[in-house]
């Protein structure tokens, strides 16, 4: 949905060392990954063991992002085609919207938010987050119950859609029990986000026909 300018990177680099008291010498790997899991093989890297709860490298990660917000808006950008994909979605009928997303509540919001994406027609209520769960698989199941349990509805593969632009997006959705449309944005090329699964793979977002074809396609499959 956004390009961060590589502030989420520099965002785990603060939390380990807000953890620490070490600065990070190595990059983050993210990839689509939790925010647990980024963060322990982040701080094996460096020889280091993190000891403190989850709610605790949780809240460090929440930290180090908000004072980077300014170097979010200024640095990173909403993708074109993201908010008219929305407010399309939105229009379908009996379609609801969330995030699902390796980071945690308070830091998929702030990015979001940052670039005016965090409002409506997104439902907070029903996402799940890597606050929720280290395994990113096990995220769809937790959004298809809160969705369930809001809407009075049944979500199932059948009826789950999940949108997302690297590998471990698209495993989650496939494992997790959800069908996937694959957004080629980010550094994943088109052939590997198919490769790992993807129902269907666009090359990006600004076509909000071509978006909401798709969408249509994968749910009748």
């Amino acid at each position: 949905m956004i390009a961060n300018g590589g502030v989420s990177k520099e965002t785990y680099a603060g939390a380990f060392e807000l953890l620490t008291g070490r600065r990070a010498e190595f990059r983050p790997r993210t990839g689509g990954s939790t925010d647990l899991l980024i963060m322990r093989d982040l701080a094996e890297r460096h020889g280091a063991v993190l000891t403190e709860g989850p709610e605790n490298i949780f809240g460090a990660l929440e930290r180090s992002l908000l004072v980077r917000r300014a170097t979010l808006a200024a640095r990173g950008r909403a993708l074109p085609g993201v908010r008219a994909a929305l407010d399309a979605l939105a229009q379908m009928d009996g379609a609801v919207q969330s995030v699902l997303t390796g980071n945690i509540r308070p830091n998929a919001f702030v990015k979001l938010d940052t670039f005016d994406l965090a409002g409506p027609p997104l439902d907070w209520d029903i996402g799940a987050f890597g606050s929720d769960d280290e395994v990113r698989a096990n995220l769809v199941g937790i959004a298809q119950r809160r969705s369930a349990e809001k809407y009075a509805v049944p979500f199932a593969r059948d009826n789950t859609v999940l949108i997302g632009d690297t590998p471990n997006d698209v495993r989650a959705g496939v494992e997790g029990g959800a069908k996937v449309v694959a957004v080629a944005t980010g550094s994943d090329r088109a052939e590997v986000l198919a490769e790992a699964g993807a129902d269907i793979v666009l090359p990006d977002l600004e076509d909000t026909a071509s978006f909401l074809t798709a969408i249509k396609q994968v749910r009748a499959s």
